[in-house]
């Protein structure tokens, strides 16, 4: 999420024009890699059809991919492992210009701006934030013109290897590259997430905050979340990139939009990043506004059991916590600190709680 440097305005080549110019290269690509540009130069005219069809689907694609500047509100807690200003990418996804990002850019926003295609920058305002799924959605304050919401596809037909696009935006415009799949999998994040799909996708883009991924037919396959090392999984270091699967946008969609999220992201928080080591949850960060600080967890604990129950890994760490009902109330960790085993009470919140609202929310 580092802002791009950029030229002096009198030198600068539109940025729709640069975008258009990286898409049509890319859609060459594209077609040489799929085995497509034969078929043009001597197939029927209805491949030739076909063709150009996909190739108009990916510049539509393009056209619908956004920057999003964000500084998040004066003394914001996230600031301090996102930054006070971010700026990633975004999708629109509906017809009155809802845009899909991840949720991370948009914690604590105190402003939220867009960039389109056609280099405008809009006020937008936050519409959800979930934390079950990590996506987040952005609403324009001015609507966009001549713009057509990406359609969404899943990853039920996905083949190890296949080629797909990343787009990227930035202030100095849209740039698209080429990545493969690698797998899609569970995912366990440090920072007491777990989806049951995510995508993974190798050589890694480096802006890869919100950033869309296509398939080749422009369709929408997942939003961008995190550079990794271990793509290919965990016995073999392959740097790449995780996506989240738009299969979990689809059934909480008009949930999010209502609510503002989902009735999955209303679960026990406990404030803390930790890691799977040697067959075991360890801690490694304990958040400054979390509970676990509060009842004397530091970086360093090995966390045994919950509730009386045994953990090994992240999984089974999160999805005994996420058992209970509610988001409130107390947990019993059996911890290892040092030599020491010892049982540890805290008082589980609700994390949105304990973010910082904008002025007048």
């Amino acid at each position: 999420m580092q802002t791009q440097g950029s030229t002096p305005r009198s030198r600068q080549v539109p940025s729709r024009f640069r975008s258009r110019v990286r898409w049509l290269g890319c859609l060459m690509a594209c077609a040489a890699a799929l085995g497509c540009l034969p078929a043009m130069a001597a197939g029927s005219a209805q491949e030739t059809r076909a063709m150009n069809a996909q190739i108009q689907a990916l510049k539509r694609a393009g056209d619908a991919v956004v920057v999003l500047n964000v500084t998040a509100t004066e003394g914001a807690t996230s600031a301090e492992s996102l930054g006070q200003r971010r700026s990633g990418s975004g999708v629109v996804i509906g017809p009155d210009g809802l845009i899909l990002t991840i949720g991370y850019l948009l914690l604590e926003a105190e402003t939220i701006e867009i960039v389109t295609q056609d280099d405008r920058t809009l006020p937008a305002r936050q519409v959800a934030y979930d934390l079950a799924t990590g996506f987040g959605l952005v609403r324009p304050l001015v609507p966009l013109r001549g713009v057509e919401p990406v359609p969404m596809t899943g990853v039920a037909g996905l083949k190890v290897g296949q080629p797909l696009l990343v787009a990227t935006g930035s202030n100095s415009g849209t740039e698209v590259g080429f990545t493969r799949l690698v797998s899609t999998r569970p995912f366990s994040g440090y920072w007491e997430y777990y989806i049951e799909t995510a995508i993974f996708t190798t050589p890694p883009v480096a802006n890869h905050s919100g950033a869309p991924l296509f398939n080749a037919q422009g369709e929408l396959l997942g939003i961008g979340s995190l550079f990794v090392l271990e793509a290919a999984g965990p016995d073999r270091t392959l740097p790449g990139n995780m996506f989240v699967p738009v299969d979990l946008l689809r059934p909480v969609l008009a949930e999010m939009e209502s609510t503002g999220r989902t009735r999955a992201s209303v679960r026990p928080w406990l404030g803390v990043s930790s890691s799977e080591r040697d067959g075991h949850v360890e801690i490694v960060r304990v958040d400054r506004s979390g509970p676990a600080l509060e009842a004397g967890l530091r970086p360093g604990d090995v966390v045994l059991e919950i509730d009386g129950i045994a953990v090994a890994t992240l999984e089974a760490f999160y999805k005994q916590l996420w058992k209970r009902p509610g988001a409130e109330g107390d947990v019993e960790l059996t911890v290892q600190q040092g030599a020491e085993v010892r049982k540890v009470m805290v008082h589980a919140i609700d994390r949105m709680q304990t973010l910082r609202k904008p002025q007048g929310i």
